[in-house]
């Protein structure tokens, strides 16, 4: 009978002080629980969306912290749970370009970003194409023979002082492409600006891309990007033949959704076309295309659009004018280079354009670098300041208050103007430029920021 007491006595003690360390540990469980904010992933670091590898563990372990919570029998944690896996199957069994929609900023159609689609390597083209970029040589055969010759060879010497994430990539390769206007997307751009030759043409270091333009436009949709042309200077290229041009983009491209359209002060929506080196051709010639009394005129016809011309030298203001163009475009990202590039000239230039019914489209860029194919021409050389550069860019366009504002670039890694992501590299011969301290896609993370701010500047103006 002893012994019975004694073991019930120590049967109720264990008991008790189970009963009272389960007590404690639930407690300590729901102050915890208490104290964690309701979006807080579990271990969150500072930064997350620095890196990426980063992110993906802490979405783990924040799995992991839901499943914990379920076997606990948290009926509102359950409920939640299982109403986040409806949504999540839910969206598994929407098109991508939902999601899509969802994860990224939105575009910004009053933002142009020009884009260049003449790469090429053996993979998709047999050969490497322009990533093999000869050495261009001085016009001063005196300064000339102080440089190196020849071309480059990829895939670790390629055409540029910065090296691209995707590689020496060809421009034909869906992935790229996809990676391409993802990345544009993602900086909050609307509209790409696609450098285009007619068909059967190229610039002498490429091949035709015109036979690309069907799969861009596909790729852009998806992102719900715009396409608009950026016509490149080609032999004889005048008012006929840019007519002819011109009908045939209309015609092939301008029924595709992605096409682009602007809608203009007066309501009406038309194509937009960028002319590269229009100053090369005489306003004469122009005027035969872009006044209504021209004789080869496209005016007040299926084929009207916007044409806007390339000034570099301050009288090409009056050249525009002149030519009948409806606006014009400075596209070189090197403040001081040229008249129109010169951010102080930004000012005089839109007040020209506004008294004459001009659009002006200032073109900023992250930096400017082309030592890679002209290793004489460092006295153009723009330094990025870890992106100070491009921020003082953005800075004297909202100034201006322009309508629309052009990037240059995407990708011209030739010129080093790309915002394309970069990254790190070192060989035997070559040691890259790269964007450190900052990560790969801080320019695309930049420009998303300006076209935030430009958009909330912008409903200030029209008010």
């Amino acid at each position: 009978t002893l012994n019975y007491d004694i073991m019930a006595r120590f049967r109720r003690r264990t008991c008790i002080i189970l009963l009272l360390f389960i007590l404690f540990i639930c407690s300590i469980m729901m102050a915890l629980k208490t104290l964690r904010p309701d979006r807080a992933g579990f271990g969150d670091p500072f930064g997350l969306g620095l890196l990426p590898e980063l992110q993906q563990r802490a979405v783990l372990l924040d799995n992991k912290q839901n499943s914990l919570n379920r076997v606990q029998g948290d009926t509102v944690t359950r409920v939640s749970n299982l109403h986040s896996i409806a949504v999540n199957t839910m969206k598994a069994s929407m098109p991508p370009v939902n999601k899509l929609e969802e994860e990224l900023s939105s575009p910004n159609y009053n933002f142009h970003i020009f884009y260049y689609s003449w790469f090429g390597n053996p993979q998709f083209d047999g050969k490497y194409i322009h990533w093999n970029h000869p050495l261009l040589p001085h016009w001063d055969p005196k300064i000339a023979n102080n440089y190196p010759k020849g071309r480059h060879n990829p895939p670790d010497d390629i055409g540029s002082n910065f090296y691209p994430e995707l590689g020496s990539y060809s421009s034909k390769d869906p992935s790229v492409i996809e990676a391409h206007m993802k990345q544009m997307r993602s900086a909050s751009t609307g509209v790409i600006a696609l450098s285009w030759y007619p068909p059967g043409m190229a610039d002498e270091n490429g091949e035709p891309t015109d036979d690309l333009v069907p799969v861009i436009l596909d790729y852009a949709h998806k992102y719900n990007l715009k396409i608009t042309f950026h016509i490149e200077p080609y032999k004889d290229r005048d008012d006929r033949s840019m007519y002819h041009n011109v009908k045939y983009i209309i015609d092939k491209y301008g029924g595709h959704p992605a096409f682009y359209r602007h809608k203009t002060s007066t309501g009406r929506l038309l194509p937009l076309f960028y002319v590269y080196d229009s100053y090369v051709t005489i306003p004469e010639i122009w005027a035969n295309l872009l006044t209504v009394s021209g004789s080869q005129t496209i005016r007040n016809t299926p084929y009207d659009a916007l044409f806007i011309a390339l000034l570099v030298e301050e009288r090409h203001k009056h050249d525009i004018h002149r030519s009948g163009f409806d606006g014009m475009y400075t596209y070189f990202a090197t403040n001081g280079f040229s008249y129109g590039s010169s951010h102080h000239n930004w000012a005089s230039l839109k007040a020209f354009c506004d008294s004459n019914n001009l659009m002006f489209i200032p073109s900023v860029g992250p930096g400017y670098i082309d030592t890679s194919i002209r290793p004489w021409n460092n006295h153009n050389t723009r330094n990025r300041v870890n992106g100070k550069y491009y921020e003082t860019a953005f800075s004297a366009a909202l100034l201006v208050r322009p309508e629309i504002i052009s990037i240059t670039s995407f990708n011209e890694w030739h010129e080093g103007t790309q915002i394309e992501k970069a990254v790190p590299k070192r060989t035997e011969q070559v040691v890259y430029l790269d964007y450190k301290p900052h990560k790969p896609n801080v320019y695309l993370e930049l420009t998303q920021k300006w076209s935030e701010k430009y958009r909330k500047e912008q409903e200030q103006w029209l008010m």
